[in-house]
């Protein structure tokens, strides 16, 4: 038996895996052929500490001392512990844990599948819990090894014929409690991706409470037993006629209550003094017309004499710049005969004739002499 950390770690296509053990002061190189290695639990990686058991001989070609391993342990963790642990992380890591991919049970099942041996207790358990809640639901048992080589492949075997004939609503598969050893066909990577990959809901049922199975990771419901397996599946149909009927009594009394709510509000509207004299309310609604005509009239007027008030300070403004209204006064305007207006005395000479506007028409002059003041 050799201690030692794994290095160098090979595993050749033949199936032969190739490594080397070494620790602080030595290192010794290490095969471990197919005829062995297929019975290996977990899978040996580079900087894991394990113990190895087999004989040391000389590989002739190389002239090296060599040790051909027989028993491969991992140190501080059992072969089972940690081959659990290695797929449990692959197959996380691929999703086939994840909630959103889980399928939620039916309601009523007509037909549930169950893949767990015929002579165990648990398919006992299934079938006197099963028909205690529902005697109407149909049972269909695809008989399998819950334990042993033969066991996994057989399971998953059950499990795909159940997916794709699709003649069940949901499917038990399980077993009743044992050892790590014994339960270990439900760990197998055949078995979880059989259930992670079903199309109708999976319920894990192997017995046992505290720890879990691979296939309890990948199932759409996990329960600790098959009896309550059989719980989860079928309803009792005894409490769901009870929950039917209290539904339908909540249903009754919030139809008497709406229509008691509904004659209440017909009665006020009935009794009511609109719709006894209706007359008196029309008069109401007449006499607030002729209110707000009455304003809309008052409003209206005093809006049109506001207006003709501002109308007239403007038409006076007006007339006060209009220049005829300046000439009426006694002012002309003198201008040439090409209408340009002279403002002084400069802009003549003696001779020029010109026009002199007055309000009621024009004069023609000549100048004979400007004076300037």
């Amino acid at each position: 038996m050799v201690r030692g950390e794994i290095s160098n770690f090979k595993r050749h296509y033949s199936g032969h895996c190739y490594f080397t053990l070494k620790d602080s002061e030595a290192t010794l190189k290490a095969v471990m052929f197919r005829s062995r290695a297929q019975f290996l639990k977990f899978e040996p990686k580079d900087g894991l500490k394990v113990i190895a058991g087999g004989q040391i001989s000389v590989f002739e070609r190389d002239g090296q001392y060599q040790l051909y391993v027989e028993q491969l342990i991992p140190e501080g963790m059992g072969e089972l512990s940690l081959a659990f642990a290695q797929l449990k992380d692959k197959l996380a890591a691929e999703g086939l844990f994840d909630e959103a991919r889980k399928i939620a049970l039916p309601l009523l099942p007509s037909a549930i599948g169950v893949v767990t041996s015929p002579t165990g207790a648990a398919i006992r358990d299934i079938i006197t819990v099963a028909k205690r809640r529902y005697s109407g639901v149909q049972l269909i048992l695809f008989p399998v090894q819950v334990q042993g080589p033969e066991a996994p492949w057989q399971i998953a075997k059950g499990i795909e014929f159940f997916s794709h004939t699709r003649q069940v609503d949901a499917i038990i598969v399980g077993r009743g409690g044992g050892s790590l050893e014994e339960l270990w066909a439900f760990n197998d990577e055949k078995v979880v991706r059989a259930i992670a990959a079903a199309s109708i809901p999976v319920v894990s049922a192997v017995g046992h409470q505290t720890d879990y199975t691979l296939a309890d990771f990948a199932a759409d419901q996990r329960a600790a037993t098959p009896s309550q397996a059989a719980e989860i599946v079928v309803p009792d149909v005894k409490e769901l006629a009870k929950y039917i009927i209290s539904l339908r009594n909540n249903l009754e009394n919030n139809t008497i209550n709406m229509l008691s709510n509904r004659r209440h509000r017909l009665d006020n509207c009935l009794s009511s003094r609109s719709f006894q004299r209706p007359e008196l309310m029309l008069a109401d609604k007449r006499q607030m017309l002729d209110d707000y005509i009455q304003e809309l009239r008052e409003s209206l007027c005093k809006n049109v004499l506001n207006k003709r008030h501002s109308f007239n300070i403007m038409a006076e403004k007006i007339a006060m710049l209009n220049p005829l209204a300046v000439l009426e006064r006694g002012y002309s305007i003198i201008r040439t005969y090409d209408k340009r207006v002279i403002r002084r005395t400069r802009d003549t000479m003696p001779g020029d004739v010109l026009e002199v506007v007055l309000a009621d028409g024009t004069i023609v002059v000549k100048v004979l002499e400007p004076e300037e003041r």
